[in-house]
């Protein structure tokens, strides 16, 4: 008799900002197949990740543990175990395509097989890895277009890490993951001699898109249209600059001078430089989603489709000029809310949608239910389930993400974000500055009212929210090695 546990697909891009699927009401988009997981599944549109970066996010998303619990606070830091191992335990075969960002890259982390492929530009940790990405480009005998081939464009400043992929297209590196998720699903013997005598296994299938994490690099059939969009994008007011902490008015300077991920981000860029950003980071996003599209065909012809759960979902997002930065680093809604879908038709509403506050790893109980896995005590997360099968679903009042310092965000210890309904508070660990915003009078986070006398009960409260937060997490996470180290 077969397992009649759900197949768990788990779909994750990089650097995804929440504001970027039309169905999810951004009609400025063009994602038909994520419109679909809309449409036939569950969306929470307040979901928001535990750290500011790929490393801290992704450990947290696959631990069940906030960043300071792992010890996972940068990228970089040690990270080979996560609740996959579980998955493994429990009779999944476990399969990582793409992304994943462990360290070191290629450590298990509870998976049977693992194809690797990492950041499209490497010039930091792990330079010198060889994905399947870099060996599929050598093999066909290509030189992967990234940081030192840029240089040598003549407006390689003006650009802020916006290129055209002119290598094949099958060999763009969102392309290339889902196409080798799609041989993976089509080739994988599912129905054949490997399992002539044992029940079929459960799958869990993580795929991991590379982008639209910089440099941002469609080919110009998807970014053509984009830049024939009026697209919004938020002025940026020098009331928000001026007033921010000292470390992100020096990560300002920092990321024009020194070319992160080929990004040299211009202090006062353009209308059109911004534009242009804008429009090759939302066609990498439609490149995902045609991918998206063809790996659910493959899914549905072999049978997993029948029985699953497909989350999709991304590590944080991108402040794409916003509030004068670039990159993550930094606490603002378009780093920390990105997209939460979840399509497992019985078992999650169709067409439904939540705006109450999610901590993205509060997907993790719901599958181990559906999975028939206990979960672990010490878990951190809150289970949603609840809000996929139609009942009462309480959100949380708080949501919390932290981040260490890393390679472009130089000049502060350790910064700590809580957000509630109405406000957003951001600790900067032995600094007398911060940030304070009220959501509901300001939801574009311009003003900030740390040092105004007339929300400083507030302040006073989301601090004593925070110091309770973090004892309270240590004393609940005191025997979690039992669990998972």
């Amino acid at each position: 008799m077969n397992d009649t546990r759900p197949n768990i697909i788990f779909i994750i891009t990089d650097q995804q900002r929440y504001d970027t699927i039309a169905g999810l009401g951004f009609p400025f988009m063009d994602t038909p197949n994520l419109d679909r997981l809309v449409s036939e599944g569950t969306s929470f549109t307040n979901c928001h990740v535990s750290g500011a970066s790929c490393a801290p996010a992704r450990a947290s998303l696959f631990s069940g543990y906030y960043p300071h619990t792992t010890g996972i606070v940068k990228n970089a830091d040690n990270w080979t175990r996560t609740w996959i191992e579980h998955l493994n335990t429990a009779g999944y075969h476990c399969v990582n395509i793409g992304k994943m960002h462990t360290w070191p890259f290629n450590t298990p982390a509870g998976f049977h097989e693992r194809y690797n492929v990492e950041n499209k530009d490497r010039y930091m940790e792990g330079r010198y890895y060889f994905d399947e990405w870099d060996k599929a480009l050598a093999a066909r005998g290509l030189v992967k277009q990234q940081r030192e081939l840029y240089r040598q464009l003549p407006d390689y400043a003006d650009r802020m890490g916006a290129f055209d992929w002119e290598l094949p297209e099958d060999m763009q590196s969102d392309m290339f993951v889902g196409n080798l998720a799609k041989w993976w699903i089509e080739t994988y013997p599912k129905d054949g001699w490997m399992n002539a005598y044992d029940p079929i296994e459960p799958l869990f299938l993580q795929i991991g898109f590379p982008g639209p994490h910089p440099p941002f690099d469609p080919s110009t059939r998807f970014s053509e249209p984009y830049m024939d969009k009026d697209l919004p994008i938020e002025e940026v007011l020098s009331t928000d600059t001026d007033t921010q902490p000292e470390p992100f008015k020096l990560k300002r300077i920092h990321d024009s001078e020194v070319d992160h991920d080929s990004v040299l981000q211009a202090i006062h860029p353009t209308d059109a430089q911004r534009h242009r950003q804008r429009a090759f980071y939302l066609a990498n996003i439609t490149m995902i989603d045609q991918k998206v599209g063809e790996i659910l065909e493959s899914l549905e012809q072999k049978g997993y489709l029948e029985n699953a759960i497909v989350v999709f979902t991304s590590d944080h997002g991108d402040c794409l000029g916003d509030h004068g930065l670039a990159h993550k680093w930094s606490m603002y809604e378009q780093v920390t809310r990105v997209p939460m879908i979840v399509w497992a038709p019985g078992r999650a509403e169709s067409g439904k949608s939540h705006d109450g506050l999610m901590q993205q790893f509060d997907i993790v109980p719901a599958l181990f239910d559906y999975a028939g896995i206990d979960v672990p005590e010490t878990f951190e997360c809150e289970n949603i389930r609840p809000a996929l099968v139609g009942n009462q679903w309480l959100a949380r009042d708080f949501v919390y993400a932290e981040q260490a310092r890393d390679g472009n965000f130089r000049d502060t210890d350790f910064m700590t974000m809580v957000r509630s309904e109405e406000w957003k508070l951001v600790h900067f660990l032995h600094e007398n500055f911060g940030q304070l915003f009220n959501l509901k009078d300001d939801p574009k986070e311009n003003v900030d009212l740390w040092n105004n006398p007339s929300a400083s009960v507030a302040k006073s409260q989301m601090l004593d929210q925070l110091h309770n937060w973090r004892i309270e997490s240590q004393f609940h996470t005191s025997d979690w090695t039992k669990d998972f180290r």
